[in-house]
């Protein structure tokens, strides 16, 4: 049990995303927060990227070792799954607004 805890403690995020639009203490007006999203998305599209890359040099067979590009296929999975649950959450706020005005 101490081995499989001592494995799981040795994994370090490969990237940090940045504080979200919603913590940010920048002026509304300034567009900083939403200048943060669009950062977010452009991290999202190079995970694909890579995991793209990564597929096609495993099926060439360029590729020395798999284990990078299953890394990086679940990293752009799970990147994707969160992006999808917060823009879900975003329309849901929206329409709930939209409720409370009608």
């Amino acid at each position: 049990m101490s081995l499989a805890l001592t494995a799981v403690s040795a994994v370090s995020p490969t990237s940090f995303v940045g504080p979200t639009a919603a913590t940010t203490a920048a002026d509304p007006a300034s567009g900083a927060g939403f200048a943060s999203v669009l950062g977010s998305i452009d991290q999202l599209q190079g995970l694909q990227s890579t995991s793209n890359n990564l597929a096609v040099q495993a099926v060439t067979g360029d590729l020395d070792d798999i284990h990078d590009y299953t890394i990086a296929a679940a990293e752009a999975s799970t990147a994707i799954e969160l992006t999808a649950a917060v823009r879900n959450k975003a329309v849901e706020a929206f329409s709930e607004i939209m409720r409370m005005q009608a």
